[in-house]
């Protein structure tokens, strides 16, 4: 595998904005950009490429399938988007079948590099890619809630008036309407919440409740606006891919293979593990109340209905 390089499929406004978030980076020396649709995948090599001069040296271009066979790391973001009045999980079947065509091309050339999953519904493609592809379940991973816990992280910071980089706090579960925040063990940099607000002066009064909501519904309110999300998933997956390639070990709360963890089985899910250059090095079973692990129970039992019903 050559770690310079990267393959993003799909070339919609998630993949483009993906593939140019990653020409910002001086993490790879070769970008290929596939796309059902040649045409939309050469415009974007050729857009990004006349910026390269601002950047760094680097080869983008529209390929195939073949030109995949040494990539490290493959981002598939292609798929269905969800449109203003449809939920992640509506798309399911309409994703399982582009899933179904790309997943074997994919394997046909390339074996051991790391894929990581961003198209929706997430938590099921990422099921779906390990059971057709074959391959580790550690090495496939998707996006997860990790843009869900900025949103929690950037509402809180909002709400107390301090610096989201120093709130540490999850959202995990499906990337969805069933996800849930992890309140017992959220803090600002080791003080919990609840003792920071009363020491915050000037903090506004804040409900958990209301922030969660407005986290679990973002999307909705952004699609509503803008007709898709494509720049805070960007640059969650820019964290993903940063700590693969840098081997950061970060903690990131991906879409990952459960096998006993939490007494859950046989289905990828948000929880945090730690992320690093040979994908999902170890899933992390943090500390749930009661309430919040019956809220997971619940959340893996949305997506265990939609799998049972699946052809793969």
């Amino acid at each position: 595998m050559n770690k310079q390089k990267c393959a993003v499929i799909g070339c919609g406004a998630v993949g483009a904005t993906i593939a140019f978030a990653l020409t910002q980076r001086s993490l790879f020396s070769e970008l290929v950009l596939i796309d059902a649709n040649k045409s939309k995948a050469e415009g974007e090599a050729m857009d990004i490429s006349h910026g390269l001069p601002f950047a760094h040296p680097m080869k983008v271009y529209a390929g195939d399938y073949k030109d995949i066979s040494d990539c490290f790391l493959i981002i598939i973001t292609a798929g269905a988007a969800q449109k203003p009045d449809e939920t992640r999980l509506d798309i399911v079947n309409k994703n399982v079948g582009i899933f179904k065509s790309i997943i074997p091309n994919i394997t046909k050339y390339n074996h051991d590099g790391i894929i990581l999953v961003v198209s929706n519904p997430v938590d099921i493609l990422t099921y779906c890619t390990i059971r057709l592809s074959g391959r580790s379940a550690n090495r496939v991973l998707g996006s997860g809630t990790v843009l869900d816990t900025a949103r929690l992280k950037y509402r809180l910071g909002q709400s107390l008036c301090v610096d989201s980089r120093s709130i540490h706090a999850f959202i995990i579960g499906e990337h969805g309407d069933s996800e849930l925040a992890v309140w017992s063990s959220a803090n600002v940099s080791g003080i919990d919440l609840e003792d920071f607000h009363g020491l915050c002066a000037g903090c506004q009064d804040i409900s958990f409740q209301k922030i969660y909501e407005g986290v679990r519904d973002s999307a909705y309110e952004v699609i509503d606006r803008k007709g898709a999300t494509y720049y805070g998933i960007a640059m969650a997956v820019m964290k993903i891919v940063l700590s693969i390639i840098r081997d950061e070990h970060s903690v990131l709360p991906v879409s990952c293979y459960l096998d006993g963890h939490y007494g859950l089985n046989d289905l990828c899910i948000g929880v945090p593990a730690i992320v690093g250059s040979s994908g999902v090095e170890k899933v992390l079973e943090i500390p749930l109340s009661q309430e919040e692990n019956q809220n997971l129970i619940n959340s893996v039992s949305t997506l265990k209905d939609v799998i049972s019903k699946l052809d793969i």
